[in-house]
């Protein structure tokens, strides 16, 4: 059986004679051999630790303090001690994925009162694999033959203020956007073609619909809905909200606010198409997602994760940045023209930030100028993105490591107060 909450294990029977390489390649997910999972060795001893700072500079990067927050391109998060740990015990036996999938995707269910979860390699990753699920389910036909839809539903419903740069995930499986403005065009819209309502969280605010109202419409019409909650972790009830709100599926980044692996996503939400979703991904062989591989040391790396993060003081950690960002306001409080305040984005890093604004007729630069001049100083530092024609500075102080926010304190004031001069 497998574990609770997470997908089920297809299983096959093989016998010696029709065993082969090729058909273990074709179905390693789904058939798990026994005898190849407990050798009873024991693991390699560790090689020697290779410092990443050597590793980036023999490369000839430069690293830098993370003053952005949890951008893909700039990496992100960095792993906690524990999460490390995990990926490296996990990276040094064998396992069968489809009893990984299920064993973790069953422990981080029952962490954030799912009904199942799935490990995807990252965000994108499991809007493809949620979609696939709800146009193919687990029909092996259905699955081989997308992205041609032909005789499958092959709608999903969108705002059209929700149309994003992350949409392809959901194209990719060859389905038709469909956009509405009200809810009213949402009701009309649902049709015997719709396989899926979709609604991107962090665009709550540009859209006429409500999340309540969309999950709402799809409980009343049948039609599952997937929510796109990647950059909404904290805070950490929303690792549960969205569920309860009554979406059937709800995706999130795991290299994120959870700080497990980059290359790691978080589908959670109803078992028979979190199941559906694992047949329609890696490892299974001609299925759309296969592409989108998601090792051992993920899936551990990320169900490490969130027990870290279920069990944080999240109090505590608020506290902390909030004092960072302190730091900075006091840091530049002097300088002539400027002023510096913490805010809270709404959605998307709903964490303390510092806003840094300034006089451009007092200190002539703009945030371009003030941010190259930060990743020309030793260390380089990062900064959020932001206009670059603007006179405003933005820090995120949520990914950096202790006192990096002293050192980017120190820059920024150094910066400003000898443009001022």
């Amino acid at each position: 059986m497998p574990a609770e909450g997470g997908p089920m294990p297809h299983t096959t029977s093989y016998t010696p004679q029709n065993w082969s390489r090729r058909r273990f390649l074709a179905s390693a997910g789904t058939a798990p051999v026994a005898g190849l999972l407990a050798t009873g060795c024991a693991p390699p001893e560790p090689a020697p630790a290779e410092v990443a700072e050597d590793i980036y500079a023999r490369l000839g990067l430069r690293t830098f303090i993370n003053a952005a927050g949890t951008y893909t391109a700039l990496t992100a998060s960095l792993l906690p001690e524990e999460v490390r740990s995990a990926m490296d015990a996990a990276s040094r036996q064998y396992v069968a994925l489809a009893e990984l999938h299920a064993a973790a995707g069953g422990r981080i269910a029952e962490l954030v009162g799912a009904e199942a979860a799935l490990v995807s390699s990252g965000a994108a990753a499991a809007l493809t694999q949620a979609t696939a699920a709800c146009v193919c389910g687990s029909d092996q036909d259905a699955i081989r033959q997308v992205p041609d839809t032909t005789g499958l539903k092959s709608q999903v419903v969108i705002q059209r203020s929700h149309r994003f740069g992350y949409d392809h995930a959901i194209r990719n499986v060859g389905i038709e956007l469909v956009e509405v403005e009200t809810r009213a065009e949402l009701e009309d819209a649902v049709n015997d073609d719709t396989a899926m309502l979709f609604y991107l969280n962090a665009a709550t605010n540009q859209g006429q619909i409500s999340r309540e109202e969309f999950a709402e419409v799809g409980q009343a019409t049948g039609i599952p809905t997937l929510i796109d909650a990647a950059a909404d972790v904290p805070p950490a009830d929303n690792l549960r909200a969205f569920t309860r709100m009554g979406f059937s599926l709800v995706a999130f980044s795991g290299g994120k606010g959870l700080r497990g692996p980059q290359c790691s996503g978080l589908l959670l939400g109803r078992r028979d198409l979190i199941d559906a979703a694992y047949l329609n991904g890696s490892p299974h062989g001609n299925s759309i997602a296969r592409i989108a591989k998601v090792g051992k040391e993920e899936i551990v790396g990320l169900m490490r994760a969130v027990e870290l993060y279920v069990e944080k003081d999240h109090d505590a950690e608020w506290a902390d940045w909030e004092a960072r960002v302190q730091t900075i306001v006091d840091a530049v409080a002097g300088i002539p023209s400027v002023e510096a305040e913490q805010f809270v984005p709404e959605l998307a890093n709903v964490v303390p930030h510092a806003g840094i604004t300034w006089d451009p007729e007092r200190i002539p630069m703009m945030r371009s100028d003030v941010a190259q001049a930060l990743r020309d100083g030793e260390p380089r530092i990062e900064p959020r993105p932001g206009p670059a024609d603007a006179p405003r500075l933005d820090i995120g102080v949520w990914m950096m490591q202790p006192g990096d926010h002293e050192v980017v304190a120190a820059r920024i004031a150094e910066i400003l107060s000898a443009a001022a001069a």
